[in-house]
């Protein structure tokens, strides 16, 4: 299963990537690790289960991008992409994937797909909210 979120955020790519690149928005449950320049290793409770996860997360600025992955589950996948706009906005896209056993619909069906798609809302909030805050207006 796929989910894909976007947001239009008012400010440009450059600012708005070095925020998501800080990983401030992330959800509470993720805490994260620097373990080199580009790559941070990240610990999760999945929300809702009792299974916590590690995993590694790449940050890649000449693409305006960052990707992660689960490193005992190569089934579930992330990024999010930061675009510009003609109108100096950005539009941040993200993107998750779960192509096994373990995705959200697999262990409660529309509880577990509204879930994700809420954490991924909520996620975009906080990460519009802290571009907000250090964009003057």
């Amino acid at each position: 299963m796929e989910y894909e979120e976007s947001r239009r955020i008012l400010a440009g790519s450059a600012i708005v990537f070095d925020v998501a690149a800080e990983l401030g928005w992330l959800p509470e449950e993720i805490e994260t690790r620097e373990i080199a320049d580009d790559l941070v290793e990240a610990h999760s409770r999945d929300i809702g289960a009792d299974a916590a996860h590690a995993g590694l997360l790449r940050r890649v600025p000449d693409q305006l991008r960052l990707e992660w992955g689960l490193r005992e589950r190569p089934d579930y996948a992330g990024w999010l992409q930061v675009n510009d706009q003609a109108d100096g906005a950005s539009e941040v896209v993200v993107h998750l994937s779960f192509l096994g056993d373990e995705r959200p619909e697999a262990r409660g069906a529309a509880r577990a797909v509204d879930r994700t798609n809420r954490m991924l809302r909520r996620s975009l909030d906080r990460l519009a909210d802290e571009v907000a805050r250090r964009v003057p207006r």
